[in-house]
């Protein structure tokens, strides 16, 4: 999407289709208050009206979205709108919009842009690559948006830019997750990698295949991929390794392409969106993504173990015994707590480039929806500072966290009897087990798991700039956490 910043009034654009945001309780603009009845341009939140001015004013149809109160405005809230926006334009079939907002926003230009560029952009997220038959009213998208504001164009503009570099980033970690795991297993998922750094000559990608992971001790990405006819990767992507004087920070992705559980296989209802079990990898690419195309004054590594959770006689069982990258003995209770398992080495690994911190990506527990729902990531951290700014982060960017506990207690659940650690320590505090029995594998570097197992897949979405399926989640936050990082 092409979207354009420049100064005016919507209501004076001649263009096929404009909208026009407003605030609930405020009168509309002269030019169109005796075009709609009072009580049907409510102004709430993301209600929308189509009005046919027919010559009144210059556009020919007027879309009015609602933005709530003036009073509760904020980032969110504009996003919401947006996204509202460009899917009330849709309908008509034009490949061209423009939008207006009011003026005297309480939130600064340059965030205006950014919150708007999102919205548009994830709001217009569609995935249709393997629909067929599609009538041209169903594939029609808004490719050319013109953002007419009161003023401050050029910080709008620059809002706009960056707010398009992180939708890009989180609409890429949204096409991968929507994937069918047929056509995404380890190998593929490596080459989408490399797909990065083909466009973005700022990251190098290196991809460890199996030969390499065995040389080199990865035992658990190993065991869990051993089952399958698709070899395990661990994908390392590395931008601004040339800067001097800036923080290292190391995101590490669970990949998982595909999980059945292994040999303790998954019922039917459990299986069935299990092509989303590579999210966290998907959220550390499109973060990468996203960091090179804002140019950040930061050295980023990405890593992504990746690999195939599958039945076989190859498969790995309950009851063995690995040894990790890190030379820490796993007694696997359960084949189906096997995300823990391949992210051991890729956390391990990360200590290498002795980063700053260590922020951890996985769609790793049912019991974090339970906790939480689908309204909010988990987030568990060895480092108060750590967790305190991916909150912060994650609140500012709409791609919201909510910290959980990480006590010694809970450490204490996880130590194995047959080994140095046990994959699975019961239903109580699942999600916090889960968590510690990673940080385990952190040694005084600060560390954060993110836990996205409810926000990086839904059903039934509440905000108007997701859709059904993969979410992109944490991209957003986390692009948010090292852009203060790096500022």
């Amino acid at each position: 999407m092409q979207i354009q910043v420049r100064e005016g009034a919507v209501v004076d654009e001649a263009t096929g289709v404009a909208v026009l945001m407003h605030f609930e309780g405020e009168q509309l603009p002269d030019a169109i208050a005796g075009l709609v009845e009072a009580d049907d341009a409510t102004g709430k939140l993301n209600d929308t009206v189509s009005l046919y001015p027919r010559g009144e004013i210059a556009p020919t149809r007027l879309v009015l979205v609602g933005l709530g109160a003036r009073d509760d405005l904020d980032s969110d809230r504009l996003r919401q709108a947006a996204a509202t926006a460009i899917r009330a334009v849709r309908p008509f079939g034009v490949s061209s919009a423009t939008v207006g907002v009011p003026a005297g926003l309480a939130v600064d230009p340059a965030s205006v842009g950014e919150a708007l560029s999102i919205g548009l952009e994830l709001g217009a997220y569609r995935f249709l690559r393997y629909r067929t038959g599609l009538s041209g009213s169903e594939t029609s998208a808004v490719d050319d948006v013109d953002l007419v504001v009161d003023g401050d164009v050029d910080e709008v503009a620059a809002g706009v830019a960056a707010g398009q570099a992180i939708a890009r980033g989180v609409n890429f970690a949204r096409d991968l997750v929507n994937t069918p795991g047929e056509l995404k297993t380890p190998p593929l998922l490596a080459e989408q990698a490399v797909g990065i750094g083909e466009r973005h000559p700022s990251v190098s990608v290196t991809v460890l295949d199996e030969h390499e992971l065995a040389q080199q001790g990865f035992g658990g990405v190993l065991a869990v991929g051993k089952g399958s006819d698709s070899p395990p990767r661990f994908i390392v992507m590395e931008y601004g390794a040339e800067l001097t004087d800036v923080p290292t920070i190391c995101v590490v992705g669970k990949g998982l392409t595909f999980d059945s559980g292994g040999l303790n296989i998954k019922p039917e209802e459990g299986m069935l969106n299990m092509k989303n079990d590579m999210g966290g990898g998907a959220a550390v690419m499109g973060t990468v993504q996203a960091v090179a195309e804002l140019g950040l004054p930061i050295h980023l590594v990405g890593l992504v173990p990746s690999a195939e959770n599958m039945p076989s006689g190859r498969s790995f069982r309950p009851g063995d015994v690995i040894t990790t990258l890190s030379g820490t003995t796993v007694e696997i209770l359960n084949t189906d707590a096997e995300g823990r398992v391949i992210l051991s080495d890729g956390l391990h690994y990360a200590q290498r480039y002795e980063p700053e911190a260590i922020v951890e990506l996985s769609t790793l527990t049912g019991a974090v929806i339970v906790a939480l729902g689908n309204h909010a990531t988990g987030v568990m951290a060895t480092d108060q500072e750590l967790a305190d700014e991916l909150l912060a982060a994650g609140q500012a960017s709409g791609d919201r966290g909510w910290q959980l506990p990480l006590w010694d207690d809970y450490r204490d659940m996880v130590k194995g009897e047959v080994g140095d650690l046990k994959n699975l320590a019961g239903r109580p505090a699942g999600a916090i087990t889960a968590g510690a029995f990673l940080a385990a594998f952190v040694d005084d570097v600060p560390f954060a798991h993110l836990d996205i197992a409810g926000t990086g897949w839904i059903d039934d979405p509440k905000r108007t700039y997701l859709a059904k399926g993969g979410t992109g989640a944490g991209v957003r936050m986390v692009v948010e956490f090292l852009r203060r990082r790096s500022a």
